[in-house]
């Protein structure tokens, strides 16, 4: 992805790393689960979101924390479009990404609105996914899943967690670039099919997965690889979650995924003004 990409609504400089406000429309979240469910409260969110700085909102509505299931495909549809529309008339200027691994899902939300599919899968989960992406030609952030929502925490095995990753992302990068697509954002995905040290053989090794030449995402807001190391719980790993953000943009993260913007973008001006003041 160039430095720069031209949306439907904005222009995005990835110069400066960018924060994405979570927005999940579900019961069972791990965080925030049950939390924005009416108009009221997911307008009340939107806003939130737009006030502390962030430039894109990620929209899911379906769970996919350990030993989920997911809901159906016509009642997924049904969430996200109705949140498309209330982004569309309170805050339009943000850029919608949509949480989902089903391709129908994808194709109905960007033709409704949405800039940016976000899928934990990178196509695993549903065949027809990377073609439609080829076809959409949106901006694509894939993520890196070992197993299933369902079954991915069961003792997940690798020979080198970042050899893998890099193995993982370099096939599919391999299909989307053969369809001449490049509007690639790379999530290593934390959480998802890792042990606690693998997580944090992550944040140390960004780098090494930058080295694919795409943006890299890191999305640890509030997790188990937070709270399980410190002994608390996801409401009080925000502070953990500065550290861990903080790991992540000096290793060269460009996009944090949070559940609270003020303090991710907080995390993001001291970095880059830092650097500044360095030069």
């Amino acid at each position: 992805m160039s430095r720069t990409t031209k949306f439907e609504c904005n222009l995005i400089d990835f110069s400066t790393p960018i924060v994405i406000g979570v927005l999940n429309i579900t019961t069972d979240s791990f965080y925030d689960g049950g939390k924005y469910l009416t108009s009221n409260e997911i307008i009340n969110r939107v806003k939130k979101i737009h006030k502390e700085g962030a430039k894109i909102i990620d929209i899911g509505a379906c769970s996919s924390k350990p030993g989920s299931t997911p809901i159906s495909e016509k009642k997924e549809i049904e969430i996200l479009l109705n949140a498309i529309k209330i982004v569309k008339e309170c805050k339009r200027e943000l850029i919608i990404s949509i949480d989902t691994f089903r391709s129908k899902v994808a194709e109905i939300c960007v033709k409704n609105g949405a800039h940016i599919i976000n899928d934990i899968s990178a196509g695993e989960l549903d065949v027809n996914m990377l073609k439609t992406i080829i076809r959409l030609n949106v901006p694509y952030i894939m993520m890196h899943m070992k197993g299933k929502p369902i079954n991915m925490q069961e003792n997940p095995k690798y020979l080198n967690i970042i050899n893998d990753i890099n193995s993982y992302f370099e096939k599919k990068i391999k299909i989307l670039e053969a369809g001449g697509f490049n509007k690639i954002i790379l999530d290593p995905g934390l959480g998802f099919g890792k042990t606690l040290e693998h997580n944090y053989q992550i944040i140390q090794n960004i780098q090494n997965i930058h080295s694919l030449k795409y943006p890299i995402l890191i999305g640890a807001s509030r997790k188990s690889m937070i709270y399980n190391l410190l002994k608390t719980n996801a409401d009080q790993a925000l502070n953990g979650t500065t550290v861990i953000n903080t790991m992540s943009l000096l290793k060269g993260a460009k996009f944090l995924r949070v559940h609270d913007v003020k303090e991710a973008i907080e995390c993001v001006k001291i970095i880059e003004f830092s650097k500044k003041i360095i030069k």
